[in-house]
């Protein structure tokens, strides 16, 4: 069953997959991963503050 989160950068991704069981993503990984469902501009789009 898929599960939604909310990310305000890539750390917090990395977070929540890292608990879901996930190990060893780099940043690379994530921006260009089929799995991810990018919403409202994705990682280059976030600002620094939240």
């Amino acid at each position: 069953m898929p599960t939604e989160a909310t990310a305000f950068g890539l750390h917090d991704l990395s977070v929540f997959l890292e608990r879901a069981g996930l190990l060893g993503l780099d940043v690379v990984d994530l921006v260009n991963s089929p799995l991810i469902e990018w919403r409202g501009g994705g990682p280059s789009a976030w600002s620094a503050v939240h």
